[in-house]
């Protein structure tokens, strides 16, 4: 009965393992492009501000008046009064200015190029939201393939115990590295407890970047490729055409190059026209004026404040050129140490595949064998697998290493 019921849970993890559907990374990181909401934020405040743009051809609000002109306080002056007219008239006044068109312009073209900042920044979010998703990912490759091993772990040490009391019961063998290998199922046990709860973690962050139910179950590809680097992928050259968080910074100097544009652009000066009738009282003609204006920003106490704010643009387009040479020259010393590092532990991994691990596998398959022949102790046996399976962990330790370089350089050089 309860080997039924256990086949029946197994059965039951199996049918949901394979009705979950295993995502790669690449189809991560499109459900990140297409679903995440600061990227749907950007789209909206970019277009906010090509909307706002917009408003700078519009022109300043007519002024209209009404009101008595050179009326006397005296209402009796206001008749006709021995063949003279009265005094007074009552006046109606409109006035419009007309703005400058070259302001105007560079106003549009400023308030314009702001959202193309917005735009770029949406390279730098998808950047760190890819390099969230795939040291996850990265991770949850090398979870499993420890998971693997464990399972063939338990597998092997429950074929140790069952030998030892079979051994033990025939008198053939001793009892007590029977519960060495209890212990180390129990420890196996923990492990496997462990990188199931990682898994499950690994499953939420990801699902969480993908603005995805964080419950929401996949499984992910265990198959992984090495990127191929260069230490010219990480010259200041390179990175500065590379990197999005540079190219924002373009961005924001070409917008304050614009802004200073517009701002000097406010010193031309503006025309406008105004228009005036007045109604005379009694046997007064009727009477009109029309003015010309003309708006002057270019007196010293009117254009302090414009290139004051164009001078100010000039300093920060400075500083922004300084932090783009501190951001490549800061990602170039981090790039070529991760580099570094990750070639080594590539050499390290192949003397873990190609040597060490072979061998002490060879080791212990000669001990299984000779345990079955009775001409090995399980002591022995017991060695051989706790050298192999600290081994097989110390690689895997050390293959996740190096994958988190990877994304680290991904990152650092944005390939996608």
């Amino acid at each position: 009965m309860k080997r039924l019921k256990l086949l029946i849970v197994g059965l039951l993890i199996m049918q949901s393992a394979f009705s979950q559907k295993m995502l790669t990374m690449q189809e991560v990181q499109t459900a990140i492009e297409k679903n995440h909401p600061t990227l749907k934020m950007l789209d909206a405040e970019a277009r906010s501000m090509n909307e706002a743009a917009k408003g700078a051809y519009s022109w300043d609000a007519p002024q209209l008046g009404a009101g008595f002109y050179q009326t006397p306080y005296d209402p009796a002056r206001w008749k006709s009064m021995n063949g003279q007219p009265g005094m007074g008239a009552f006046m109606i006044s409109a006035q419009q200015m007309f703005p400058n068109k070259k302001r105007q312009n560079a106003e549009y073209d400023f308030m314009n190029a702001q959202s193309t900042i917005e735009l770029q920044k949406k390279d730098v979010v998808v950047n760190e939201l890819l390099f969230t998703a795939r040291k996850n990912y990265y991770d949850w490759i090398v979870l499993e393939k420890k998971l693997k091993v464990l399972d063939e772990n338990d597998r092997l040490l429950k074929f140790m115990m069952q030998s030892a009391e079979i051994r033990y019961k025939n008198g053939l063998g001793k009892i007590s590295a029977y519960y060495k290998a209890k212990a180390a199922l129990a420890n196996v046990e923990n492990m496997q407890l462990m990188l199931r709860n990682e898994i499950e973690q690994k499953r939420i962050a990801i699902n969480t970047v993908m603005n995805r139910n964080a419950d929401e179950p996949f499984l992910v590809d265990t198959n992984y490729t090495w990127r191929d680097f260069n230490k010219a992928m990480f010259d200041s050259a390179a990175l500065m055409k590379q990197r999005s968080d540079i190219k924002v910074i373009d961005r924001s100097i070409e917008v304050n190059n614009l802004e200073r544009k517009a701002e000097l652009a406010k010193l031309k000066p503006e025309f406008g026209i105004q228009y005036n009738h007045m109604t005379g009282w009694a046997r007064q003609p009727l009477m009109f004026s029309v003015m010309g204006m003309v708006k002057i920003p270019l007196t010293k106490w009117s254009s302090k404040m414009n290139k004051a704010k164009a001078e100010s643009l000039v300093w920060q387009n400075e500083a922004l050129k300084n932090q783009q040479q501190m951001i490549v020259n800061e990602v170039s010393g981090m790039a070529s140490s991760s580099y570094t590092e990750l070639e080594l532990k590539k050499k390290q991994m192949l003397l873990y595949e190609q040597q060490i691990i072979p061998a002490l596998r060879r080791n212990f398959q000669t001990m299984q064998l000779g345990y079955e022949q009775n001409t090995e102790e399980l002591f022995t046996l017991f060695d051989a697998w706790e050298a192999l399976n600290m081994t097989q962990m110390d690689y895997f330790d050390q293959l996740q290493k190096a994958l988190q370089m990877q994304a680290e350089l991904m990152k650092i050089t944005e390939i996608k």
